[in-house]
């Protein structure tokens, strides 16, 4: 498998795709058709030469995640607005008139604001609560640490599959599939099309589910050693440590999602089996939209005419024959 530079998050019926300063959003309407939007941003870690320094711009990498994340999300949602005739409250009436074509953004920045505080909130103080608790029958500090951070796994994956019981949820973890499939298909030099897509693995070393699980297990390390007596002093290190946390986790994902080696994949395995809960198998026609934005911002043809001369790798061409017997299939039936 070759890296390609591209990747993408899934939104409500649709998928985003990045590729450098550009990201598309395709979108299933309500009526079937598929609307696709490109836009161009320069990420921040392009904008400033501080933040695309090692270490550091792992930070910024997330935040510019966020950002997209939200407004390709409301992109999405716009389409699934419910439009029944109904008339605006007062309040909404109130909150247009004040702030007129900037309501959106207001919107978008206040529900990123508690996100944030809600994930600190969830992630970050109640483990740090259970284990305070624990602490008063337990004397290592060192198995405390190692507590805390598997009751923050603990509570990520009891979320998850909360979440995922929710109709929208589901579908969405349906088109996050579809996205990593799609970024298989083309990394292992197959050509774009549903069959071969649907055939490709929906586990990917670059996810963000990697990105989370690999915080998670770093921040166990790194909270073995950094220690206070505080519970003050140990929250405000964990809100502290998290941007260090996360560009040492940052920098393993951008080794991993380069590297073919043994080890690498070894470290990888936690987050690609968390990926279980957050990837779903998806419909081909949640592929066919997963097809279109790729193709909105990526040139795959020229990728994998200089990348795969010679045609697929390895693993390509026993997808390809799986990808052939499941077209036979279809046009059988």
């Amino acid at each position: 498998m070759k890296y390609s530079g591209i990747g993408g998050q899934a939104v409500i019926e649709g998928i985003m795709m990045r590729n450098g300063d550009r990201y598309s959003v395709a979108v299933r309407k309500p009526d079937g058709e598929i609307a696709v939007e490109v836009t161009e941003r320069v990420p921040l870690t392009s904008r400033y030469k501080i933040a695309s320094l090692p270490f550091i711009r792992g930070s910024f990498s997330f935040a510019e995640s966020l950002i997209v994340g939200m407004k390709t999300l409301m992109f999405s949602a716009s389409f699934y607005e419910d439009d029944e005739g109904e008339e605006p409250g007062r309040f909404e009436q109130w909150l247009e008139k004040t702030f007129g074509d900037k309501l959106d953004k207001l919107i978008m920045t206040v529900s990123l604001i508690l996100s944030v505080i809600i994930a600190m909130v969830v992630f970050m103080w109640l483990p740090l609560a259970i284990a305070g608790v624990l602490k008063k029958f337990i004397v290592s500090d060192t198995l405390i640490a190692l507590l805390e951070g598997l009751i923050r796994v603990m509570i990520f994956i009891i979320y998850i599959k909360l979440i995922s019981r929710t109709e929208d949820i589901r579908r969405t973890f349906m088109y996050h599939g579809a996205e990593h499939k799609c970024i298989n298909c083309i990394e292992h030099g197959m050509e774009l099309n549903v069959d071969n897509v649907a055939v490709s693995s929906k586990e990917h070393k670059r996810c963000g589910t990697s990105f989370i699980v690999i915080v998670m297990i770093i921040s166990i390390l790194f909270f073995m050693v950094v220690r206070f007596d505080s519970p003050i002093y140990r929250l405000l290190s964990r809100i502290v440590l998290l941007p260090v946390i996360a560009g040492v986790s940052y920098e393993f994902l951008r080794i991993a999602g380069r590297s073919e080696s043994k080890l690498v994949d070894i470290l990888s395995r936690p987050g690609m089996w968390m990926q279980g809960l957050t990837t779903h198998e998806p419909d081909d026609s949640m592929i066919e939209v997963a097809i279109a934005a790729v193709n909105a911002i990526f040139d795959w043809r020229a990728y994998q005419k200089e990348e795969f001369p010679d045609g697929p790798d390895a693993l390509g061409k026993e997808l390809l024959i799986k990808a052939g017997a499941r077209h036979k299939d279809k046009s059988d039936i």
